[in-house]
């Protein structure tokens, strides 16, 4: 357990496009609490449709960044493919965490986030000396953390996390859409774009929407559901900060290497 003061909040700071950008923040809290540094992200808060899906990477330190890593949101899909294949292959460790359309219902997309980050950290083989997460300080959290406002821009293990958590997550997408085609998953990853919201208008919400979002809720409240399921790899994942055991898919490296590129 991590105590408040293991806890940081970097404060947001202009981007600068150096190359130098990535090695402030990582090499500030290498020296401070160990080389072995787990950086975190999540994917698939915003969508309609799907899990949420967090990547956990340890990279080596002292070793040159690899061209072309950035905020997954910031490169083309088939960039971010081959990025994905060069961070496997030479991190030190990764792992992958998710949190289920029925986690996140139930517990609200910001714990069901939190949720998958923990799972992902709590996989890594390697045991990390501390985490570098996107976003805002977790209370509350397992792990010693820090946190950095557009960490997955500044902070390149985040960065790292956040093309193998976005090509992972995308590519479960793609898998869904061939079973519910209607819904355009394979190009728009569930997100609120015009084909899928017009597609929830006219057909039933899937078991994979999320029924607590609004667009969502308010097509099962006119009577449309659909009682069909596919279902997802699933395995009992180790005891979770929420107080319950796992129940949202479990996406190993390996499932996403095995994966072929679209």
């Amino acid at each position: 357990m991590a105590g408040e003061s293991d806890r940081e909040v970097v404060i947001p700071a202009r981007r600068v496009a150096s190359p130098q950008r990535w090695t402030q923040i990582e090499k500030a809290l290498r020296q401070k609490y160990g080389e072995l540094l787990a950086g975190v992200d999540e994917v698939g808060r915003g969508p309609l449709a799907g899990p949420v899906v967090a990547c956990a990477v340890i990279m080596p330190p002292n070793v040159r960044a690899i061209a072309g890593v950035d905020d997954s949101k910031a490169l083309p899909a088939a960039v971010r493919e081959r990025l994905a294949g060069r961070i496997l292959s030479r991190a030190i460790a990764v792992s992958l965490g998710a949190a289920s359309v029925r986690e996140i219902d139930r517990f609200n997309i910001y714990r069901a986030s939190i949720l998958a980050m923990h799972r992902a950290i709590g996989r890594l083989r390697v045991r990390p000396q501390h985490v570098v997460i996107d976003g805002n300080r977790i209370a509350h959290f397992t792990y010693s953390h820090t946190a950095v406002v557009g960490g997955d821009a500044r902070c390149y293990s985040v960065a790292c996390a956040s093309i193998i958590a976005k090509v992972t997550r995308d590519r479960l997408m793609t898998r869904l859409a061939r079973r519910y085609p209607a819904y355009g998953w394979e190009h728009n990853a569930g997100y609120a774009t015009p084909d899928h919201v017009a597609a929830l208008e006219s057909s039933a919400p899937t078991r994979h929407h999320r029924g607590s979002f609004t667009r969502v809720r308010q097509q099962l409240l006119l009577g449309f559901e659909d009682t069909a399921e596919m279902p997802l790899p699933d395995v009992a994942g180790p005891p979770d900060p929420l107080g319950h055991h796992g129940e949202g898919p479990y996406l190993p490296p390996e499932a996403l290497a095995a994966q072929p590129a679209h």
